[in-house]
């Protein structure tokens, strides 16, 4: 079987994206635009100034629809409309710090949020592959050196990382219970957890985030304030875990065509990280990036501060002989495409849509849409 995105499936593929006005929803919407997917978009207003999804038009390009996950009904409405034959679920609360002053708006919307998702979906009467979306921050942080992978035990110590950790359990628990063909079943439904490391890139203009509010601070000419800067983290371009998405719902979809009677192998969770030499000090990332446009930053540790983990990293073993999904940007790519995104957009010597589809070429063209040679 062939290891990439394969357009011909994609193209005219009606695909349900949650979260689509989001930084990682943008990118998503773009690239499922550019292999002809049928789009319809479920996501809030956009939280920033500026941001991706009205940089990008895509209110004129898919199906546009502004509603909250956490609403039951209104999501059921829209499933409905859609009629998806794959769903992608990126909607999230998903800031750290935002879910320490706002912990149960996180749970309700990473928990309760995503089974709403599945609820909606119960009554389709066709395949339907759904792959959603959490975090490596699932796992019960031990500060370990090496990896994680996806049979470790879930946790977590932020309002944020447990709300991802319980909606794990809650999709596990409600695939066992619902996917089958049992009276209170569906057999339609395909179900997949995908779990990401710290993904950058350009376009991403959220508040609490290091490179947003770093690059916000080059723009001004001002040095950047780095709260944690031991920190180490699995960085990696948005495009990385965007492309596994994008296999693994279409492996999903493809076997319950074929195979529909057989367990899904593919019906399952799977991390999205970087190669070794990726995983990096939030300092090292900082440096890396004023190579590109040059600045100042201090060192704003607090003790004090609300916990954060101290170090993530991700072991991909599974994608990658599963799936045959690998990362194909090394971390000097990742820096030199995101600082050159927001330099060339700022400085107006490219558009954000011109900019993401360079990106878009560069990445997909050589990697997942055709097969490396």
């Amino acid at each position: 079987m062939s290891t990439a995105i394969d357009p011909s499936f994609w193209r005219g593929r009606r695909v349900w994206l949650t979260g689509h006005t989001g930084f990682k929803g943008s990118w998503l919407a773009l690239w499922l635009l550019e292999l002809g997917a049928q789009v319809s978009g479920v996501g809030l207003e956009p939280d920033s100034d500026p941001h991706l999804f009205s940089q990008l038009r895509l209110a004129d390009r898919l199906d546009h629809h502004i509603a909250d996950i956490r609403d039951p009904q209104a999501l059921q409405a829209l499933a409905a409309a859609a009629q998806p034959e794959v769903v992608l679920h990126l909607a999230a609360q998903p800031l750290v710090r935002r879910s320490y002053r706002d912990p149960l708006g996180t749970w309700a919307t990473n928990v309760m949020g995503s089974l709403h998702v599945l609820e909606a979906l119960r009554d389709l009467a066709h395949p339907c592959a759904v792959v959603m979306v959490t975090t490596d921050k699932v796992y019960a942080n031990r500060e370990w050196d090496f990896g994680y992978r996806e049979n470790d035990r879930l946790g977590g110590h932020d309002p944020y990382s447990a709300s991802k950790a319980g909606a794990e359990l809650a999709i596990a628990s409600w695939r066992s219970s619902f996917c089958g063909v049992a009276a209170h079943q569906t057999p339609h439904l395909a179900i997949a957890t995908a779990r990401a490391g710290n993904v950058i890139g350009g376009g991403d203009w959220a508040a609490d985030r290091i490179v947003p509010d770093a690059m916000r601070a080059l723009a001004a000419g001002e040095p950047l304030q780095v709260r944690n800067p031991v920190a180490t983290r699995p960085w990696q371009h948005v495009l990385e875990p965007l492309g596994g998405y994008l296999l693994l719902a279409q492996r999903l979809h493809q076997h319950q065509l074929t195979a529909a009677a057989a367990p899904n192998p593919w019906a399952d969770a799977f991390n999205f990280g970087p190669q070794l030499e990726a995983n990096r000090p939030v300092r090292d990332l900082v440096e890396a990036m004023l190579q590109h446009w040059p600045g100042q930053w201090h060192d704003l540790s607090d003790p004090a501060a609300p916990h954060e983990a101290g170090r993530l990293h991700l072991q991909i073993d599974k994608a990658l002989h599963q799936l045959g999904w690998q990362p194909r940007w090394p971390f000097a790519t990742t820096i030199a495409r995101t600082v050159g995104w927001y330099h060339a957009v700022h400085h107006g010597t490219a558009t954000a849509e011109a900019a993401c589809l360079d990106d878009l070429a560069a990445y997909g063209q050589a990697s997942l849409i055709h097969p490396p040679a």
